[in-house]
């Protein structure tokens, strides 16, 4: 610590800066390339024994964990200019306060993500007219990859949009993922009036039934809502495909109500539309046709 004061005392005899912002400056300084150095370090242990997911998830952490240390070493090493420093931003023009406000709401809003988990990496969201998964969540903001809401299930626009973390706080965001990974979704079917019903809707379901993507999905959904129920009280008393029926004008409408996962919503809809096609070109589903 002596030699450390003297240097300081030498370089401010020779800079003519004073001794006490010299000092501030270097242990500031060594702070950010101690850090600098430790993030370094730290990625390339984790890549060099993990990969893909797994090896993001640790990345982020750690990040996490040393964003936070270094602005404990911050706080230790302006310790005795803090008053002074708050003073100073006090007298700050009412724009840079704002900006300064949005900021730190930003960082602790991200320690809130990180903690309490609204979403993390992977989760479908949508927040208004935005769809799309999460890709990366830093201290600042968050990253959504799109997808189109030209359809009820639209897939990947490829566009990255970046999301102020205050948006947890000032705007509302649906998770599709949350609590359990499936979600329902319907497909309606109008058939002629005078049609067999019951055969039509025993065809049905087993061109739904018979899917791989669907069959299992009802006893897993019902396990995690069971695991659920310890912590939040969720009640569904249907898990396996239904047929509701509603009969318009001349026609009867099928609607097929059965549980997916939600990124795999538009490749589920094609695999039975394409059986229902083929049910009507063997004669075993009747189509209306205006």
């Amino acid at each position: 610590m002596d030699l450390f004061r003297g240097i300081c005392k030498y370089l401010s005899h020779l800079t003519m800066i004073d001794e006490v912002f010299l000092e501030l400056f270097l242990n500031t300084t060594f702070v950010i390339l101690l850090f600098i150095v430790l993030r370094q370090i730290g990625k390339l242990i984790i890549s060099s024994r993990t990969t893909g997911r797994k090896e993001f998830l640790l990345t982020q952490s750690y990040f996490l964990i040393l964003n936070l240390t270094e602005i404990f070493m911050f706080l230790v090493v302006w310790d005795n200019y803090i008053k002074s420093l708050m003073t100073l931003i006090s007298v700050i023009s009412a724009a840079m306060t704002i900006a300064l406000r949005e900021f730190i709401m930003n960082f602790f809003c991200g320690i809130y993500i990180k903690m309490k988990k609204p979403f993390k990496v992977e989760d479908r969201i949508q927040i208004e007219d935005l769809r799309g998964d999460v890709m990366n969540i830093s201290a600042l903001d968050f990253e959504v990859l799109e997808i189109s809401t030209k359809e009820e299930n639209g897939q990947s626009t490829g566009v990255v949009v970046s999301i102020p973390n205050s948006y947890v706080f000032t705007k509302s965001i649906k998770n599709l993922t949350k609590g359990f990974k499936y979600i329902w979704n319907e497909l309606t079917i109008s058939v002629p009036l005078d049609c067999d019903l019951a055969q039509n809707k025993q065809e049905l379901y087993k061109i739904v039934n018979g899917i791989e993507t669907i069959k299992n999905i009802p006893r897993k959904m019902k396990a995690e809502v069971d695991h659920l129920n310890s912590t939040t009280r969720v009640y569904f008393n249907q898990y396996d495909p239904v047929i509701y029926t509603k009969i318009c004008g001349k026609h009867v409408e099928l609607t097929v109500r059965y549980l997916m996962h939600p990124k795999k919503a538009r490749y589920i809809e094609s695999v039975i539309w394409n059986k229902i096609y083929s049910s009507y070109k063997e004669g075993k589903i009747n189509l209306f046709q205006e």
